[in-house]
């Protein structure tokens, strides 16, 4: 039996593995040498431990203190629900951060770890990498979101006790760690700045699509007989994720641009579903849109297929301005044309493969939608450029290199399989 590169554990307030990131930096590792254990949320009817692809995966049961809803209330209880939500939240990431580290007692024992690789949120996790590190254990934080920033988007304020907390948090979580995964140059500047991390300690690992997984299937027979221009969007819904915004453009489409030629599937779960299906009745959208909710994957890809345009309503706010969009490179994967608002990241991404509209500018993103409606042959040169422009570097075969490298720095006395890495995905 071949000797592990080292033994990984990770945590995520997720479930797995359903979490992309997290599966594909678990899937490298593992490909690469690595034995990896991953502590992770149960979702119901899952396994509280079990073998996933070699990766072995132990589950936290998990509660949800108050349903995430903030829209579409009456002022009192919108206000309500923010205090509700919020109070939800804290009382979640400290059970899962307790749940966690108890968790990570078994597979000490059972497994058996030199690292342990936290990806946030939330950033209470830290305590767990800090007391291990007492005891001779790297650690890793993957910067997945801006807490802060998130928190600042989310409920739409300008700071406070606890914004002034999740500060606190990210600084604490970057100065413990030995080295830091960010997602983009926007989230290493910040980290550098604000956690006054060395450069050297760290590696930007992008989100690229899984290349196997993400290819053209049968398209939807109904949606392309309708003779109809399709949307899609997938995605979270939350109230930072700009699903509204796209529902709004939609409505300037029918109601100001005198365009019914469309129909728009939106795809993917999230806090805000509810509120969103409410307003989309509001806006008189029945006959032009669709939610899906969480689906299988076989038909997100046959969603994806039919596409005509794929959107990406993200909105400027203090956490969108910094972030990168995984579904924008799922987009380019297969060929699609997109619309967006014009963000930094976003732009990096995708280049030539999206409109841009201004930022946050709902009639102007209608305006880009119909320029690609009314132009197939526009369409047809904007899929070819992102879907090369993956294939020849955002795709996560390429990107997952520096997950690599960071760990070769990490354990520079247990190197990973070089010879497996061109596989891993």
């Amino acid at each position: 039996m071949k000797e592990s590169a080292g033994k990984i554990l990770m945590i995520v307030e997720n479930p797995y593995p359903q979490d992309t990131r997290v599966r594909n930096e678990a899937n490298k590792l593992f490909k690469s040498g690595y034995k990896v254990s991953i502590i992770a949320k149960k979702y119901p009817n899952q396994s509280s431990v079990e073998d996933v692809s070699g990766v072995k995966a132990y589950r936290v049961p998990w509660f949800e203190v108050f349903k995430k809803s903030t829209e579409s209330k009456s002022f009192f209880l919108k206000l309500i629900f923010k205090i509700a939500t919020k109070i939800g939240y804290i009382i979640e990431y400290f059970y899962f951060t307790f749940a966690a580290f108890i968790a990570s007692i078994i597979v000490l024992f059972k497994e058996g770890f030199d690292v342990v690789h936290l990806h946030n949120p939330p950033n209470t996790l830290f305590v767990i990498g800090l007391f291990y590190r007492l005891f001779g254990k790297k650690f890793v934080f993957d910067h997945h979101d801006l807490s802060p920033e998130l928190f600042l988007s989310r409920y739409n304020t300008n700071g406070g006790i606890i914004h002034k907390i999740l500060l606190i948090e990210e600084k604490l979580c970057l100065r413990s760690a030995n080295i830091v995964i960010a997602t983009n140059e926007s989230y290493k500047e910040i980290d550098i700045v604000r956690g006054k991390k060395r450069p050297e300690d760290i590696f930007i690992v992008r989100n690229g699509p899984d290349l196997n997984l993400f290819k053209e299937v049968e398209p939807d027979k109904e949606l392309k007989q309708s003779g109809k221009t399709i949307l899609v969007y997938i995605g979270v819904m939350g109230p930072q994720d700009g699903v509204d915004y796209l529902l709004r453009s939609l409505h300037i489409l029918i109601n100001h641009f005198n365009r019914k030629d469309f129909y728009c599937i939106i795809i993917g779960p999230g806090d805000s579903l509810e509120d969103l299906k409410q307003l989309r009745e509001e806006l008189k959208l029945q006959d032009y849109c669709r939610f899906t909710g969480k689906i299988p994957f076989d038909d997100l890809l046959r969603y994806l297929s039919t596409a005509d345009i794929c959107v990406d309503p993200n909105p400027s706010n203090p956490l969108n301005d910094y972030s990168t969009w995984i579904k924008v490179m799922e987009y380019m994967s297969l060929g699609k044309p997109i619309v967006s608002y014009n963000l930094k990241e976003t732009r990096f991404s995708a280049q030539q493969a999206a409109l841009y509209a201004t930022p946050n500018d709902e009639k102007e993103f209608a305006e880009k939608i119909i320029q690609l409606m009314d132009n197939p042959d526009l369409r047809k040169e904007m899929g070819r450029f992102g879907k090369k422009r993956v294939q020849n570097e955002l795709a996560w075969e390429i990107v997952s290199e520096n997950l690599l490298d960071a760990y070769r720095k990490l354990l520079p006395n247990k190197i990973p399989l070089k010879a497996e890495t061109s596989s891993a995905v």
